[in-house]
């Protein structure tokens, strides 16, 4: 029995040692089939860091405001009748906005109308007209004077000559003389009283033509393309002069403003371009700058810089947005495709392919576009970064695929 039972060890022990060995031969060839590395490495797309001259730019913020902002009222007293827009309505120049009631206007029209045929009337014109020229000698109130003087300078003269011939009294040569200078004093006051209803017609017909303003007044025009900002008044409300109908703003283009440190305001110059970015919009709108403020303001030390910003419909007065001046041409600088960079924690990085071999490196960027992103320090022109790294680790092998 004991022999039996050596003989039982012994075989176990064979087995389990044969099957150690056959399954150490199994993973190491698993692990190492061709004799080489433990895994295949991994295919990844790469490209090169290049150095691309990029413009000298200076960031800064600002806000878009409207170009142009009018809050229209009304020039002369009375109810509305008609408003044509609403919130948010598209208007053009010259359109009608809002209507007051016009008859209480054209019935002071008339009014003027009929003082002026009579003012015209007085003066010997026909009553329908527009020409108000006239000569005042050719008055009937002025020629009748003039006879009556004629007469009477005839009289004196007359008188004058008899008088010195003794054949007359001087009683007589005193009455003739004081005719004469009656009709004088007359005749001198005919062409007063013509020129005065001169001047009346001349009031008259500016009373006319302010009645006729008054009634277009009754009318309220947009006084640019735009869009209403506000409306302030209904239908059926009586409005006082100046009281406030609708407020229009002009959307294009828009109006940017924005501050510089005192520190870059040497930079900044008339026309120079902007390129605008705002909140929400992966678009980029270019603008030009147009106006500077000559100070720095003391509060701030800020240079305010005004800009034109063309607006294709999408940019709205009162949002903040991001402004980048191109103040010139800048030296080459390292850039990368977006792709490349990973961000995590607040740090970004790159992979580089080094004698296969995936190297983590820490980076530092500055301006970025859809297309790259500028490398302030981490990488140098030349090394050969990873597209789309994913989850590729550090010192991972890898197959680089030019892109």
């Amino acid at each position: 029995m004991r022999e039996r039972f050596i003989v039982l060890v012994a075989f176990v022990g064979a087995l389990v040692l044969l099957g150690g060995c056959r399954g150490q031969s199994q993973v190491s060839s698993a692990q190492n089939p061709a004799g080489g590395d433990v895994a295949s490495p991994k295919r990844v797309q790469t490209t090169r860091v290049v150095a691309q001259p990029l413009e000298d730019t200076m960031m800064v913020v600002g806000t878009l405001t409207a170009y142009d902002q009018a809050t229209l009222k009304v020039k002369v007293p009375g109810r509305l009748q008609t408003i044509t827009v609403d919130l948010g309505s598209v208007v053009h120049r010259g359109q009608l906005i809002a209507q007051i009631e016009p008859r209480d206007y054209e019935l002071r029209v008339e009014q003027a109308e009929a003082a002026l045929a009579q003012a015209r009337a007085r003066l010997g014109l026909p009553p329908e007209g527009t020409d108000d020229r006239l000569d005042p000698e050719q008055t009937s109130l002025v020629r009748q004077a003039r006879a009556v003087l004629e007469e009477a300078r005839v009289n004196y003269e007359r008188s004058a000559r008899l008088l010195e011939e003794g054949i007359i009294p001087r009683s007589r040569f005193d009455a003739d003389e004081a005719a004469y200078k009656v009709a004088l004093s007359r005749y001198q006051d005919a062409l007063e009283e013509v020129r005065n209803r001169q001047a009346l017609l001349a009031q008259r017909r500016s009373e006319l033509a302010l009645a006729r303003q008054q009634l277009a007044d009754t009318a309220i025009y947009a006084p640019f393309d735009g869009v209403v900002q506000e409306r302030h008044t209904s239908v059926g409300e009586f409005l006082a002069v100046g009281s406030p109908v609708v407020t229009i703003v002009r959307m294009d283009p828009l109006r940017l403003r924005a501050e510089v440190p005192e520190r870059e305001a040497h930079r900044v110059r008339l026309g120079q371009r902007v390129r605008v970015m705002v909140e929400g919009d992966p678009a980029i709108y270019a603008g030009r700058i147009v106006r500077l403020s000559p100070t720095i303001a003391p509060q701030n030390r800020m240079l305010v810089v005004e800009a034109e910003v063309r607006n294709p419909g999408r940019l709205r007065p009162g949002a903040f947005a991001r402004v980048e001046i191109i103040a010139g041409e800048g030296r080459p600088a390292p850039v990368v495709p977006p792709r490349a960079i990973v961000s995590f924690a607040g740090l970004e990085k790159v992979f580089v392919v080094q004698e296969g071999k995936a190297v983590e490196k820490r980076v530092t960027t500055g301006r970025r576009t859809g297309e790259w992103v500028e490398i302030l320090s981490g990488l140098e022109p030349g090394e050969e970064v990873v597209l789309d790294p994913g989850n590729l680790q550090p010192g991972q092998s890898v197959h680089p695929v030019r892109e």
